[in-house]
């Protein structure tokens, strides 16, 4: 690859507040060689996820960024160099290769392991590879049915619902036979999520008061809470829990540009009251079962009754601006940053 340049967004400031393009930096450096069993990629698409915030500040799953490295970021990308018997020249692989053009690759993988790279199987359409087939969808599938153990006639409720993980748990939801509500900020998500994802009712947090809104919505009280979100959202749902509800903490978007301001939680003595558990998972965790998750997931995409939404930013240059689109509230469904042609 001589001769050729690797565009790249190292993490220069860990963020304490919104993210923005002040806590990365532009290089431009040669594309880097490989040894025996590595292979080098060409990223096409980066994932823009949440998670990614909590990634520059704190450890989490994984520890936390160190400064100067490229951002992390799951991505689908071709191969155009391989020294790895498992890898060929033209495969498309997903991993997490970061916020660059080109990336060097194993298969130990990002995270102790817990990210191995992996081949995309040809005419699978990669935008939906790192979505609806990948870890968003897998995430929705496993922790309400899985976690939350979301059964037919029961009430659900999703914080986030317009998100990524949360569209696509709604969905799920409705599959099931469940009565579902969703929390989202702005008219235009909740609007999108009753009229095109055809869910039973939806909560502005931005214009509503959450606490009375879940009252009216779901008089009889929540059977199982999908969370993304966290504070207040997760506060309001433990005060209107049914009898025996679960709760599947998927995330805690809500404070994660504010660590050391994170509201409290009052209301977590409901758990007793109504005999209710709260779980936090990982995805990780079902990985063993991936694959007929994924199989169920395209039936029900092939029979319409789940939608795979994409807000797509274009321009390895826009990256910071296409996470950050994630904590302002402007992406609609899975936030992806188009890289270069495929």
């Amino acid at each position: 690859m001589s001769g050729r340049t690797n565009r790249r967004w190292v993490l220069a400031t860990r963020p304490t507040g919104m993210v923005g393009r002040e806590h990365f930096e532009w290089t431009e450096e040669p594309v880097p060689e490989i040894a025996e069993g590595e292979f080098l990629v060409r990223n096409l698409w980066i994932s823009c996820d949440p998670a990614q915030r909590a990634w520059m500040e704190i450890d989490t799953y994984i520890p936390k960024l160190p400064l100067g490295e490229v951002m992390a970021a799951g991505c689908a990308a071709e191969v155009v160099e391989s020294k790895h018997p498992g890898f060929a020249k033209g495969d498309i692989v997903s991993g997490v290769f970061g916020w660059q053009d080109y990336a060097v690759a194993d298969d130990r993988g990002f995270g102790g392991g817990l990210f191995r790279p992996f081949k995309i199987p040809p005419g699978v359409d990669i935008p939906t590879a790192l979505s609806l087939f990948g870890i968003t969808g897998l995430t929705a599938y496993f922790g309400l049915l899985d976690v939350g153990e979301a059964k037919e006639g029961e009430t659900v409720l999703v914080s986030g619902a317009a998100g990524a993980v949360g569209s696509i748990a709604c969905q799920i939801a409705k599959v099931k036979g469940c009565r579902t509500v969703g929390v989202a900020g702005g008219a235009r998500k909740c609007e999108w999520l009753t009229n095109e994802l055809g869910i039973d009712g939806a909560i502005d947090y931005k214009e509503e008061k959450v606490g009375a809104r879940l009252r009216e919505l779901c008089p009889d009280g929540v059977d199982v809470f999908f969370d993304n979100v966290g504070g207040e959202i997760l506060d309001a749902a433990l005060a209107n829990l049914a009898m025996h509800a679960r709760i599947a903490i998927c995330g805690a978007v809500s404070g994660y540009s504010r660590y050391e301001d994170r509201p409290g939680i009052r209301n977590h003595h409901m758990l007793i009251v109504r005999r209710g558990t709260m779980r936090g998972f990982l995805v990780f965790d079902f990985m063993e079962r991936a694959m007929d998750a994924i199989a169920e997931l395209a039936g029900w995409a092939a029979e319409g009754k789940i939608k795979n939404q994409i807000d797509v930013v274009e321009g390895l240059e826009n990256a910071p601006d296409a996470l950050r689109r994630l904590f302002t509230g402007e992406n609609l469904g899975k936030q992806l940053l188009k890289v270069g042609p495929e």
